[in-house]
């Protein structure tokens, strides 16, 4: 299968070895991996539809959900998600831990307050407390695993 590799280690100081790593642990699994840094695309709009296009081939979507710059995943990568599920592709996603959000912003703001008896973070706001990993958005329609791209490739199965 062609997987779409979907996350924000595109912005790791190593990203190039990542693409690397990423592509042979694909390949082991008898997958190809269709990673956004392949592209020659250098402006905004062009790689959007670059990665657009990639989606667009791809049998299946693996996604780094982990949180990036904050409490929740990388922006671009739940667009990312979000066009693979419309596509009517398979996701799975990965996550270091499935604590839940609650929990995750417990441990990232150092606490969690109640108000009316919800959770609320550290500006008042409602927490989602379905005691999912992530939004009920992308934790529903989302295979997730704890681990990284290896289990979620686990997760995936054997190419047809």
């Amino acid at each position: 299968m062609k997987l779409y590799i979907a996350g924000p280690d595109v912005f790791r100081p190593d990203a190039l070895r990542w693409a690397d790593d990423a592509r042979t642990l694909c390949r082991q699994a008898g997958h190809e991996a269709l990673i956004p840094l392949d592209g020659v695309e250098t402006t905004a709009a062009g790689i959007f539809h670059a990665n657009i296009d990639l989606i667009r081939q791809a049998d299946a979507l693996l996604a780094n959900l982990n949180p990036f710059r904050g409490c929740e995943p990388d922006s671009g990568t739940c667009v990312e998600v979000g066009y693979a599920l419309a596509l009517g592709k398979p996701v799975v996603g990965y996550v270091d831990s499935l604590e839940s959000t609650v929990d995750r912003v417990r441990r990232q703001q150092g606490r969690v307050a109640l108000c009316d008896g919800r959770p609320v973070d550290g500006d008042g706001l409602h927490i989602e407390d379905f005691g999912l990993p992530l939004n009920l958005m992308l934790a529903i329609p989302v295979k997730l695993v704890a681990g990284g791209l290896a289990a979620a490739l686990a997760a995936l199965g054997s190419p047809a």
